[in-house]
């Protein structure tokens, strides 16, 4: 945790503010955010198991993480249902879904520079 007067969380701020691109790049930053976000955007809805099953390797507590992240972000939105046994589900929220291009545009870019990098 950065002081609050430190240059680098005053730094921080402005870029937050200030840059659009930061703002993006924070709200998507996190090992499984965005593999969260393309389960999501694929499927519209999923249960925690069902996410959890699509992402290999995550652990339950940084799976429960990225998600409070993500909605804490507005990018998905979690419906609670008040059952026995309980069961909860997530969407993708209209402001997830317009993320949807930027996300095929990085994995379009990271996929042609992976190959150039392989072949190299």
């Amino acid at each position: 945790m950065r002081k609050r007067n430190s240059t680098n969380f005053l730094n921080e701020v402005d870029l937050l503010q200030n840059c659009g691109m930061f703002y993006t790049i924070s709200l998507i930053s996190g090992q499984w955010k965005v593999g969260i976000l393309a389960a999501l955007l694929d499927n519209e809805t999923l249960r925690y198991s069902e996410i959890k099953k699509r992402i290999n390797n995550i652990t339950e507590r940084m799976l429960i993480k990225q998600l409070k992240e993500l909605q804490e972000d507005g990018l998905i939105i979690r419906k609670d249902y008040s059952e026995v046994p309980p069961r909860v589900e997530y969407s993708i929220s209209e402001k997830g879904k317009s993320l949807e291009k930027v996300l095929l545009t990085l994995h379009d870019w990271g996929k042609k520079h992976r190959e150039k990098q392989q072949a190299s």
